[in-house]
């Protein structure tokens, strides 16, 4: 299983920069995808069944927002190493 990180994005998102601060401090690599740069990267996140940021996707998990859900993806990270 893929067990790239992406965390679509907007620079000036609050809750984007915790998540990706999150991620940088439990030593999780991750790409970011920035929708507001690219159509594609918007629809990429519609398809998951969201239309804000930040959403955090590994395989075909995604999570909205900075919750207990991020913690959870986390571990399956984790797991998966």
């Amino acid at each position: 299983m893929n067990k790239q990180v992406i965390v679509y994005t907007t620079n000036d998102c609050i809750e984007c920069t915790m998540v990706k601060q999150v991620l940088t401090m439990e030593g999780i690599p991750f790409e970011v995808r920035d929708v507001s740069t690219s159509a594609v990267n918007q629809r990429e996140v519609e398809k998951y069944g969201f239309l804000g940021v930040p959403v955090t996707v590994v395989g075909q998990r995604a999570v909205k927002g900075f919750t207990n859900e991020l913690k959870e993806l986390i571990d399956f990270v984790r797991s998966m190493e």
